[in-house]
């Protein structure tokens, strides 16, 4: 009896840990994310090495990454996953695509995912002006991760040239025209340094936040169904705009290419330039000469507006994969992560959690511009983003570039835009 007991125990057990292991293989949850990627630096790299080290952490969820260009085609093809019937379960996309997910079903609200207390707080984890674009009716829908402001890169060596102070850069509209006139360097009529630059293609919507902002007006309301492109002040900064270039001469006339602005800037055909904070850690690898970060110039006060993108789980997915998004979003925005993250891309961390710790703040005293857009927090204002936001934005984004080019005044193209805007948006009212 005994002799015979022995093996037929141990088949049990191989038997028993076989079964466990095909229970176990069975129970993996597996996950597809969408993640835009054509904005700046190494970023493939950087998540395919974060989600790397998920997974060891979690070997009962396995993470598809899908890189997916742009915040446009990451929206895109997330929703045709949802249409095709192999759905995603997460995405990183725009902050402002909120109210389109929204009203299409295609996403759920993370009040109605977490569950621990510990979960709840960390809703509330985050700066409140990156959550500005994440909620509404009163609950949360988007988790910040690659968020960023504008902020004002500048050339020192180009400052010390034109005998300009390297550590005062402008810090009003009217600094910002006299500095870009000394700034603008010309040979023979020709020039070869501009004073400034602000890109008026692919996000110009986005600049333009900023300009309002800083005339002390918003672009639309908080419930994303009114705009106020027509307003005084926003006539005014739009005027603002095309004088840098056309009357003020700091700047070319016409449009500026988002794409090339950054390596013009470190060419030196521009002194300063306006964009993503996402650019910082490329520009801090690449620049040949002393540049400088600062908060965007004000007028009336200081304005930005947050940009970038969230987290979003989507409404087609099983309990398990939501708990699973949930697992990864949240190791995702760890505050010991998100710092790393920042230092390596340039984007902000998004919780005052990351900037407590202790390489986040080590990097920032050896490094002082990684602070600017967090500081600039204070001052910004949501992105726009409204119900109907591919075609609103568009208006906008046509209105601007009408003005700058001189096919219209700011007055005819904004009140233009203004009506077109009432009536896609009177019905979500």
């Amino acid at each position: 009896m005994r002799s015979n007991f022995k093996p037929k125990l141990l088949k049990l057990a191989i038997a028993g840990a076989f079964s466990l292991g095909l229970a176990s293989s069975a129970l993996a949850v597996d996950l597809t994310m969408y993640y835009p990627v054509a904005v700046g630096g190494p970023l493939t790299k950087i998540v395919d090495g974060m989600v790397s080290e998920f997974e060891k952490q979690n070997p009962d969820i396995h993470v598809k990454a899908i890189y997916a260009g742009n915040y446009n085609d990451a929206r895109i093809k997330s929703l045709a996953a949802l249409k095709s019937g192999k759905p995603a379960q997460t995405a990183v996309m725009f902050s402002i695509d909120i109210y389109e997910l929204i009203e299409q079903g295609a996403i759920v609200a993370f009040d109605d995912v977490v569950e621990t207390v510990e979960e709840k707080a960390w809703l509330k984890s985050f700066y409140p002006a990156l959550m500005e674009n994440g909620k509404t009716q009163g609950k949360t829908w988007g988790i910040p991760f690659q968020r960023s402001t504008i902020v004002m890169y500048y050339n020192k060596d180009a400052f010390r040239k034109a005998g300009l102070d390297p550590e005062k850069p402008p810090a009003t509209w009217d600094e910002l025209v006299s500095m870009g006139q000394k700034l603008t360097q010309k040979t023979g009529g020709k020039v070869d340094q501009w004073g400034a630059m602000i890109p008026s293609t692919g996000y110009p919507y986005w600049m333009f936040g900023a300009l309002s902002m800083q005339n002390d007006q918003t672009l639309m309301n908080g419930d994303g169904n009114k705009t106020n492109f027509d307003a005084p002040a926003t006539v005014a900064a739009l005027q603002f705009w095309k004088d840098l270039g056309s009357k003020h001469k700091i700047m070319p006339s016409g449009t500026i290419e988002w794409g090339t602005l950054r390596q013009n800037f470190l060419a030196g055909k521009t002194a300063i330039m306006w964009h993503s904070t996402g650019n910082l850690t490329v520009v801090k690898k690449k620049a040949k000469f002393d540049f400088g970060v600062a908060m965007l110039p004000a007028n009336k006060r200081r304005g930005t507006p947050t940009g970038g993108g969230n987290f979003y789980i989507f409404k087609k997915s099983t309990p398990e994969e939501r708990k699973a998004s949930m697992k990864l979003i949240r190791f995702l925005t760890d505050p010991e992560r998100t710092a790393e993250w920042s230092m390596k891309t340039g984007y902000l961390a998004t919780s005052a959690g990351a900037y407590g710790t202790a390489k986040l703040k080590q990097y920032v005293k050896d490094f002082p511009p990684a602070a600017v857009a967090r500081d600039q927090l204070k001052f910004a204002t949501a992105e726009l983003s409204t119900y109907q936001t591919g075609r609103i934005r568009k208006l906008l984004d046509d209105a601007i570039q009408s003005v700058l080019t001189g096919a219209k005044s700011p007055a005819e193209a904004l009140t233009g835009a203004q009506k077109k805007a009432e009536r896609l948006l009177k019905r979500y009212r």
